[in-house]
């Protein structure tokens, strides 16, 4: 729980960090952008979005047998692994919220591409269907150990394909589709209309976040090589 509670703070130092090196009529819109995916994933999440990645199913996609998380008691945070599609050494609904965590920061880092491109309720759709489509089945092929790559020996630790590669590549498209921002100032930085000490303080809360993003990658506090 631990790492859990350092990648959610990663969601708000992102916002912070993306938040500094906009224009200032910008500012807290991408603060916004970047919240509200820790608004509407976990919902998405408990609703469907673990039984998609970790639930039983095919090598593909999951299935809907652990919608809404009814396969699971909240006595699972104190000890009790009632998972058995997934060989785990910690609670249940502690692995569900540390998913859930990384689900929340890889749509996040797009906003920095659709920051002053894409209106809210717009972007508050694409949060959810991204995270349904894209991101879902990645966890599922990779991080679950019924992925068609995770079977053909694909490691990746902590997510440098399911949440950095995706994320990129999703952004770069949504940037190249959108298309300039209106009224883009290419001398923002020169003119001081940004706040890059935001930048610095958003880094800082990612830097410490990592600790529980690699960390808690490894599910387990002992000396056992992954």
């Amino acid at each position: 729980m631990t790492s859990t509670a350092l990648v959610y703070m990663m969601t708000p130092g992102l916002a912070c960090f993306y938040g500094g090196l906009v224009e200032s009529k910008n500012f807290l819109n991408q603060i916004f952008l970047s919240i509200v995916c820790m608004a509407i994933i976990p919902v998405q999440w408990c609703l469907f979005g673990y039984s998609f990645a970790f639930g039983p199913g095919n090598s593909v996609f999951g299935s809907f047998n652990y919608a809404v998380l009814r396969s699971f008691g909240f006595n699972n945070f104190y000890g009790e692994n009632s998972d058995p599609m997934n060989s785990l050494t910690i609670p249940s609904l502690t692995f569900v919220s540390f998913q859930c965590a990384f689900a929340i920061i890889t749509v996040a880092l797009i906003s920095g591409s659709v920051v002053g491109r894409m209106k809210l309720i717009p972007y508050m759709i694409f949060v959810f269907l991204w995270s349904t489509f894209c991101y879902d089945p990645l966890a599922r092929w990779i991080f679950s150990g019924q992925g068609w790559l995770n079977r053909m020996g694909i490691i990746d630790f902590a997510g440098g394909m399911v949440v950095h590669f995706a994320s990129g590549i999703s952004g770069l498209v949504a940037a190249i589709i959108l298309g300039s921002r209106s009224n883009f100032d290419p001398n923002v930085l020169k003119t001081g209309q940004t706040h890059l000490p935001f930048t610095v303080l958003g880094t800082g809360m990612l830097w410490v976040g990592w600790m529980g993003f690699n960390g808690g990658s490894a599910v387990a506090a002992n000396g056992m090589k992954y």
